[in-house]
């Protein structure tokens, strides 16, 4: 019995002495101050979880319900997460907490706007496996050194977890907004201006409650709904109307700064499904918006007035590549750090409403001319881009390949409800037929006389439609009769190509047409991207030189009718003609191949240079006057269309040797050395003096553009009798209006630069 004792206290005291001694430098270890270095703030083990499940949500716009900025709820308060560090693994870790299977890709730089409250985490670092982002690497909660400019979003594959359950679902999104004008206003003409803020909730519309109600709220609205401006409303000339009416309030308080791009993306109260008044002394949210220049019924000339910014590029109204006036002298900006907040300036300033996109990377097609700015930072209230803090470009920090570009939101003007095209094989093609009133002010659809009909007319028709650019427009369908229509109701259509409707464009008071059967009804093929042509004009200032070249070596050139009249006369094969030569180089900088209207079948083979025609007319070379008459004239009475080089990472699609395919690619020029037959002004019988030389490219609109406006290049031209200068080369949107008319007054002034 006293060994048994004996045994059990040595036990029980062995046992202490080994669990004190494990647990001493554990307590040590953690309560006694280190002596080594200060650990710096790289990604250390995950934050402490928190002991309920982190709820998570995307927020920002433009967003979908699988995309958006990434939001963290932490210690009672949304906050969000720094781009630093960010990678897909962080992105799948995320969407899979909001229920989708895997992720598609990240954003940075605030891409959905810039969020509100703390930025929990930054210098996130996951493997991809964790089942939370808070049991990932980063710097600790609330440990940023970013602002929200770098807030980060995460764009999710659009298919769910089976069975997963969302708590963070929220039934308050607002992704539709309207104006609904009061009885007294409903026949009010489009744009609809003014009006009870509605927003889209579940199968019908729901009102905002006004108390608390800024004008900065008003200017986030209007600004959505295409309207640069918001202007004072009188809320007495609404209040009995609104009185009467029965109304539902789903968001009762919005607080936001006015330079949010979307309602979604302003702090939001949402109206308690059961609240018996959630607008109590206050009466339904009413705005007024003030409509850009070119949206104002009875307006003057856009373009009248001096601006500083334009687009360039666009399919629609109201998008394109953005480029700024400098020394006269358009340039474009680059993309990076390029935002909504800054794309929502450009577009308020040319008279639209908030940006819907910031668009990157050449999207909108590429320029040719300087690059003035980079890292534009936009708060979002400048009435200019000018105005917002930017960095001056150096050759080595960006390239047209990073042009910014945007899609601004513009007022809903219905015009699409009154045209229409039917026969096409797709819905981007067919006869167009428009809506028009009878004698007795019926409705009804009728076609328009295809006589006349050109491209120009049918880049307006797309352009109503909402399918971009024209591809072609079409005298006659035959081939598409297969409507019940068949009366014309309109004819002698006539549009410079930049209405936004048929309506806006010249045509006869009464119908006029000689061949008044369907089948030459007008019609047209529309495309959502097309060519840009812009001629290198630096390169033909510095290659342009004169030639006598002797008749016998002119033969061929005279067969393609590349010579003056006065050619004919001449004592051949004896004497010569002096051509005033250069070099050509035509880049395609849209986003579509410039290709040949006709078929190859039509192609005509020229034995005497040994390659097929494939336009009749590609280029115009033409010497003007001081009075704009020419002096001498030369063209491509034929052309041999090919990529002769490409820009980088661009592979060559067209040669036309042994028949191959004639055309341009995007991203390639087509060179014409100034040593080739044609590549001349033929100015034998011009006098000495000074003139305009002018080159202009697909001058017939033969084939379709994006932009016809840079198709004509112009130099000031000196000619001695001996010898020839060209000063100013430019292509003919790329000075300003004031610039280009002292030009075209003083032709062959010698200054370098027109200032």
């Amino acid at each position: 019995m006293t060994f048994f004792l004996i045994f059990y206290y040595f036990f029980y005291s062995l046992a202490f002495i080994l669990l004190f001694g494990l647990w001493l430098p554990c307590c040590l270890t953690q309560t006694t101050p280190s002596n080594s270095a200060t650990p710096t703030p790289s990604p250390s083990p995950s934050p402490q979880p928190q002991t309920e499940k982190l709820k998570v949500r995307l927020a920002g716009y433009p967003r979908k319900h699988n995309e958006g900025r990434i939001e963290l709820f932490y210690k009672g308060e949304w906050g969000t997460i720094c781009d630093d560090d960010f990678s897909l693994a962080n992105a799948n870790v995320l969407c899979r907490q909001l229920g989708f299977v895997s992720a598609t890709g990240w954003t940075h730089s605030a891409k959905y706007g810039k969020g509100q409250g703390k930025i929990w985490l930054d210098n996130v670092q996951c493997g991809g496996g964790e089942k939370s982002i808070e049991l990932c690497k980063s710097r600790g909660w609330g440990n940023s050194d970013c602002t929200h400019d770098e807030d980060a979003g995460v764009v999710c594959k659009d298919e769910r977890i089976p069975g997963f359950v969302d708590s963070n679902v929220i039934d308050n999104k607002i992704e539709e907004v309207r104006l609904r004008p009061v009885v007294a206003m409903a026949k009010k003409k489009m744009p609809i201006t003014e009006g009870v803020v509605e927003v889209k909730y579940k199968d019908g519309w729901a009102q905002i409650c006004d108390i608390g109600w800024t004008i900065k709220n008003t200017r986030v609205v209007c600004g959505m709904l295409g309207f640069p401006h918001e202007r004072k409303v009188n809320k007495n000339f609404y209040k009995l109307y609104l009185e009467r009416q029965k109304n539902y309030f789903h968001i009762h308080s919005v607080a936001c700064l006015g330079t949010e791009v979307h309602l979604a993306a302003c702090p939001l109260e949402f109206s308690k499904p059961n609240a018996t008044s959630a607008c109590t002394g206050g009466m339904p949210a009413v705005v007024s918006c003030m409509p850009g220049p070119l949206f104002m019924q009875n307006s003057g000339n856009f373009q009248e007035r001096k601006i500083n910014v334009r687009l360039k590029g666009g399919s629609r109204v109201g998008e394109g590549r953005v480029e700024v006036l400098k020394d006269n002298e358009w340039g474009t900006v680059c993309d990076d750090r390029w935002n909504l907040q800054s794309a929502s300036v450009v577009c308020r300033e040319l008279g639209f409403g908030s940006a819907k996109e910031a668009l990157t990377g050449g999207r909108l097609g590429q320029g040719m001319g300087p690059i003035y700015m980079n890292e534009v930072k936009c708060v979002g209230q400048e009435r200019s881009i000018w105005n917002c803090p930017f960095k001056n470009i150096t050759m080595e920090d960006c390239q047209h390949m990073e042009d910014a570009a945007v899609r601004c939101n513009i007022p809903y003007m219905g015009l699409e409800n009154t045209i229409r095209i039917t026969g096409g094989r797709t819905r981007y093609e067919g006869r167009v037929e428009v809506l028009s009133l009878d004698s007795n002010g019926t409705q009804s659809w009728g076609l328009i006389c295809g006589e006349s009909w050109t491209t120009k007319e049918a880049m307006v028709a797309c352009r109503q439609l909402g399918l971009g650019y024209a591809n072609q427009g079409l005298q006659e369908t035959w081939y598409w009769d297969s409507s019940n229509v068949t009366e014309m109701v309109m004819s002698g259509v006539k549009c410079t190509g930049s209405e936004m409707s048929l309506s806006q464009c010249q045509h006869h008071k009464t119908v006029s047409c000689q061949k008044a059967a369907a089948k030459f009804a007008a019609g047209v093929i529309c495309s959502e991207t097309a060519s840009d042509l812009v001629l290198n004009a630096s390169l033909v200032q510095q290659t342009v030189y004169i030639e006598d070249r002797p008749l016998h070596m002119l033969y061929c050139a005279a067969e393609e009718d590349c010579l003056s009249k006065s050619a004919a006369k001449a004592n051949w094969p004896y004497g010569h003609r002096r051509l005033l030569r250069f070099s050509s180089q035509i880049h395609n900088i849209g986003r579509a191949d410039f290709k040949p209207k006709a078929g190859r079948h039509s192609w005509v083979w020229h034995a005497c240079h040994g390659h097929y025609h494939s336009m009749d007319i590609f280029t115009h070379y033409d010497l003007l006057n001081a009075n704009g008459t020419k002096v001498a004239e030369g063209h491509k009475a034929s052309f041999c269309l090919e990529d002769t080089d490409c820009q980088e990472g661009v592979s060559k699609r067209y040669e036309c040797a042994n028949f191959g395919d004639q055309g341009i690619t995007v991203g390639c020029w087509d060179l014409y050395r100034h040593d080739i037959d044609c590549q001349w002004i033929d100015i034998t019988d011009v006098k000495p003096g000074n003139y305009i030389l002018q080159v202009v490219i697909n001058p017939n609109y033969e084939v379709a553009e994006s932009d016809f406006t840079n198709n004509a290049m112009k130099c000031n031209c000196k000619y001695d009798g001996h010898r020839i200068w060209l000063h100013n080369c430019h292509i003919g949107d790329a000075f300003s209006e004031e610039a280009e008319r002292r030009f075209e007054k003083y032709p062959g002034q010698l200054n370098n630069r027109i200032s």
